[in-house]
This record gives structure tokens, C-alpha cells and sequence, in this order.
């Protein structure tokens, strides 16, 4: 960011306007970044947005829902990020 290049802050600043209280909750949004990170299979969006759930109060059920729907939609590929967003959840938890 000390670089002031427009391009990345308007891409952050995107970033940070895509995930605001909306027509859609922040903590929905965020279920649906990090279930799209899965699928996507980038640890670290994938560790974010982990991180942003558990700020905003989402439930084990729901985190056991959201790791099916992206296992789902993903396939089997996804199972090895599975298992390290399992691990970081329950880090976040205890």
C-alpha cells in the first residue's frame, strides 16, 4: 500500500465493498468467500475467511455445511484443503 498504486487499492477497496452489509449479511458473504476459496483451493483466502467466520459468529453445523457444499461443488480435489480448513476451524475454537 506505501507504494500508492491505484490499481491495488481499488482492487482492496473492492474487496472490502464486496463483503459490507448488503442486500446479503457480512457473515453470508463470507460463507460464500470461503466456500468459492475452497473450490478455488487457496489456503490462504481460504484461512481468511475461516478467520472472518469466526469473527462474525458462525456456527460449527454451519461450517460443517459450508465444507460440504464446497467439497460438493469442487470435488475430491478439495478434500486435502478439507482437511487443513478442519484443523484451522478448530484452532480458531479453541
Amino acid at each position: 500500500m506505501a507504494s500508492d498504486n491505484k490499481v491495488i487499492k481499488r482492487i482492496f477497496n473492492l474487496d472490502t465493498n464486496t463483503y459490507a452489509e448488503g442486500a446479503l449479511p457480512e457473515k453470508t458473504k463470507e460463507m460464500i468467500g470461503l466456500a468459492c476459496s475452497m473450490v478455488l483451493r487457496c489456503d490462504d483466502c481460504v484461512k481468511y475467511h475461516l478467520g472472518k467466520c469466526h469473527e462474525l459468529g458462525v456456527l460449527d453445523a454451519e461450517m460443517q455445511e459450508i465444507f460440504s457444499v464446497a467439497t460438493l461443488i469442487g470435488g475430491t480435489i478439495v478434500v486435502p484443503h478439507l482437511r487443513r480448513a478442519t484443523e484451522y476451524w478448530e484452532a480458531l475454537r479453541s
